[in-house]
């Protein structure tokens, strides 16, 4: 079945109002019927609507592509194939399949759903809300049990299809402010304000930030946004900020990002990053340059990768339990779908971090 290029781009670009789940309760997602009665049509008339090919007139084809908006409508397509909603598989939105703290949190789903009969349907984003829904829509079309997504940030429409998919929806790595369903997750920014304070406790006063050029990595934004909250409760200068390349930024990145800070501001201390990989590039960059870490300039990083206790000097960095969240959010899911407790999980498990010394500061 296709769906009319015209319907498509009304679903696409339309900006109706999010619809909410009164009382956090799971609604059922709409279906084809629906659609017809909001449109004021058979439910033939959207089936055919929605083949490629399919004489209907163009005033009936758009108002089709209004209800289906309206209603966060997707087309299921193993309906034709299943007689029960029982499909086996649940679905996993990732922004980076190379970045082993989400590798991490993907073992930890696939873990977790061991013995439960239930498989991973996984996909990737790198790091775009847009690429996001389209896996949203592309998953849902296949009807899940469930869904994990990584942050809380979803374009209108995604945010949308998950609340009218009628199955539990987990977010994880984030703590948003107005969560879909459930959370498994953390605050980036406070765990970033937690390495300023340890830090400053140590001694250091002039602090650098290392992070990307664009807001799509959020749960980086969050990160700066907790550097300079931390500086500024310190009353210590904040303004030492380096964005340089599109999220994820690389070892490379990291490399070239130290050496802009370096020129700019000579006598900076630490040098905080957004990840362990950025880190581990302006640490060899340093080094390179004849720089000792961290007698010279310190350095740190978030994540806590493998990566951060082999390098020399081992890095200080942030440890978020990534294995954990994954772990954590299948439980939950798995809880949710197949009713195995008497009282429904919590809506919201906050996840701990720490910061990890190292001699790298």
């Amino acid at each position: 079945m296709y769906l009319h290029k015209q319907v498509f781009d009304a679903i696409v670009h339309a900006e109706a109002a999010m619809t909410k789940i009164p009382d956090g309760k799971m609604a059922e997602p709409p279906t084809m019927s629906d659609v017809a009665r909001r449109a004021g049509v058979s439910a033939m008339t959207v089936s055919r609507a929605l083949k490629k090919g399919s004489h209907v007139s163009k005033a009936t084809r758009e108002r089709i592509a209004q209800a289906i908006n309206e209603l966060g409508y997707v087309l299921d397509q193993s309906a034709g194939s299943l007689s029960s909603r029982r499909t086996g598989f649940v679905a996993a939105i990732i922004p980076s399949i190379n970045n082993s703290n989400f590798s991490d949190t993907a073992r930890g789903i696939t873990d977790a759903l061991e013995g439960t009969g239930l498989q991973l349907l996984l996909g990737y984003t790198n790091y775009s809300v847009d690429r996001e829904e389209e896996l949203i829509e592309a998953m849902l079309k296949r009807r899940p049990e469930g869904i994990i997504l990584t942050g809380g940030s979803h374009t209108p429409r995604g945010r949308r299809m998950l609340e009218q998919a009628g199955i539990p929806v987990i977010e994880t790595w984030d703590r948003p402010a107005q969560p879909i369903d459930k959370v498994v997750g953390f605050s980036n920014g406070e765990a970033m304000e937690l390495l300023v304070k340890t830090l400053a406790g140590k001694g250091y006063q002039r602090f650098g930030y290392i992070g990307g050029t664009t807001a799509r990595d959020t749960r980086g934004s969050q990160r700066r946004a907790g550097f300079v909250r931390a500086l500024e409760r310190l009353g210590l200068p904040s303004d030492r900020l380096i964005s340089f390349g599109v999220p994820p930024i690389s070892m490379e990145q990291g490399a070239q990002a130290v050496v802009n800070m370096l020129e700019r501001w000579p006598d900076t201390q630490v040098a905080l990053c957004v990840s362990d990989l950025s880190a581990f590039g302006a640490l060899m960059e340093c080094q390179r340059r004849g720089l000792k870490v961290p007698d010279d300039i310190a350095i740190a990083g978030f994540g806590d990768y493998e990566i951060a206790a082999c390098c020399h000097p081992r890095m200080t960095t942030v440890n978020v339990d990534c294995y954990g969240i994954g772990r954590q959010a299948a439980l939950k899911l798995t809880q949710t779908i197949q009713a195995v407790s008497a009282e429904p999980p919590e809506p919201i498990t906050v996840t701990g971090f720490r910061v990890v010394e190292r001699e790298s500061t």
